[in-house]
């Protein structure tokens, strides 16, 4: 076993298997949060088996060869300990939080989930049926499945674009055999970053690792479909109080150079309270209740987006507002619109340090995008080096590419895509 990089209190093993771990030392907290981050998510579904990803993170909990469901809560919860898990497009996590004297115990059940997992019938059933109810609860609210549509029409009739629930049809359908076919081909060494954080020795994190992390299956896994935008306009009329919007481009990956422009941008427009968005179009116009920006970088393209939600009578107006600050943006960004957004970028940022869980799960995620820790004082520099050229830069680039339009509820009064998409042509 050798360090493969180190920095300050910041310490990568790359293990004989592949499997990567990473720990950063936190003297003054007395907790440690450890996870073990899986390159794998929607993106690497066939369509036959979309949501698998996220019922294998369900079915994550529910017992393994030496543990049942129960007791997998009850060990955690026994010590005051937290453990969840997530599903995205490109990444699934599973991850615990407790004190720093049952690190032991946290690894040998993360481990033992990854490795072990029972996936009894009488559990994949009733598991099935919570996430069938978890699709339908957000069918039901439109302000969460309006971006399932978006991505949908962003990247249609490929894995980026499938949402990460999975259809209730093909859970219905899932067998055992797909949950655990899949997990045998993507949850391979070469693709999980084990991290932690908080009062921990990184050679103690090692050891706990190496043995309870052995029986990973060990194999290539399959290569991933790249992600095609193509944009387009999608429109449901639901008999809603309000209409719900989602205006998006294409825009940039994790390893773009107008990563951290893009992102000020999506602050300046729709950033909080002082962004322009909010400001024309809620405080001085009243057209929304709430309206935001905001980017999605993946590892080969992105995303950004505006969201609003608003009445009939209002949404005929609010387009064309948006468009107007959208052709703005690209003209002109102050020095002051430039430092509140870099001034909420760094306190996020700096605010997140103080989290166990949060050093962690950035730690993987940087070994997993960029293959090495990124330290603070690096990404305050790149923010910091961003002026207001590259912002109107980044905006030229994003707003003028093809749109995509999702709307869903009473939407008539919305133009049709073409009709935007000339506006922001001119």
């Amino acid at each position: 076993m050798t360090d493969d990089a180190s920095q300050d209190a910041i310490h990568v093993t790359r293990l004989p298997s592949g499997l990567t771990v990473a720990s950063e030392r936190m003297d003054r907290v007395e907790t440690v949060a450890f996870g073990a981050y899986v390159a794998t998510g929607t993106r690497n579904e066939l369509a036959a088996e979309n949501g698998v990803s996220h019922f294998l993170e369900h079915m994550a909990f529910k017992g393994t060869a030496r543990r049942s469901a129960a007791a997998i809560a009850e060990e955690i919860e026994d010590v005051g300990g937290r453990i969840n898990a997530y599903t995205d497009r490109e990444h699934t996590a599973y991850y615990v939080k407790l004190l720093k004297e049952d690190l032991p115990l946290g690894v040998d059940i993360i481990g033992d989930i990854l490795c072990h997992s029972a996936f009894t019938p009488e559990e994949i059933e009733r598991e099935r049926g919570v996430i069938i109810q978890e699709i339908g609860r957000a069918n039901d609210t439109p302000d969460d499945i309006i971006f399932d549509h978006f991505q949908e029409t962003a990247y249609p009739s490929q894995p980026m674009g499938r949402p990460v629930l999975g259809t209730e049809a093909i859970i219905r359908a899932m067998p055992r055999e797909t949950l655990t076919g899949y997990m045998a081909r993507h949850y391979t060494p070469d693709r999980i970053i084990v991290a932690a954080a908080g009062n921990l020795e990184h050679e103690a994190v090692l050891d706990l690792v190496s043995r309870h992390f052995a029986d990973l299956p060990d194999h290539p896994a399959p290569t991933i479909e790249p992600g095609r935008y193509r944009g387009g306009e999608f429109r449901e009329a639901r008999d809603l109080d309000q209409v719900h919007i989602v205006l998006g481009f294409p825009a940039v990956a994790y390893d773009d150079p107008d990563l951290y422009a893009v992102s000020l941008l999506s602050s300046v427009l729709g950033g909080g309270m002082s962004s322009r968005l909010f400001q024309e179009i809620r405080e001085k116009r009243g057209l929304v209740y709430s309206i935001s920006a905001f980017t999605m970088p993946y590892n080969d393209g992105g995303l950004f987006g505006i969201y609003a939600g608003t009445g009939e009578s209002e949404a005929e107006e609010l387009i064309p507002v948006t468009l107007e600050e959208l052709r703005k943006v690209q003209d002109a960004v102050s020095e002051a619109e430039l430092a509140r957004a870099r001034a909420r970028f760094k306190a996020g940022l700096l605010m997140s340090l103080e989290s166990a869980s949060s050093r962690s799960g950035q730690l993987a995620q940087h070994l997993r995008i960029f293959g090495r820790p990124l330290s603070t004082a690096e990404m305050v520099a790149k923010i910091e080096a961003v002026t207001t050229a590259d912002i109107r830069a980044a905006a030229a680039r994003v707003f003028r590419a093809p749109p995509t339009l999702a709307l869903l509820g009473p939407a008539a009064r919305v133009a049709p895509l073409p009709e935007i998409a000339e506006r922001l042509a001119a």
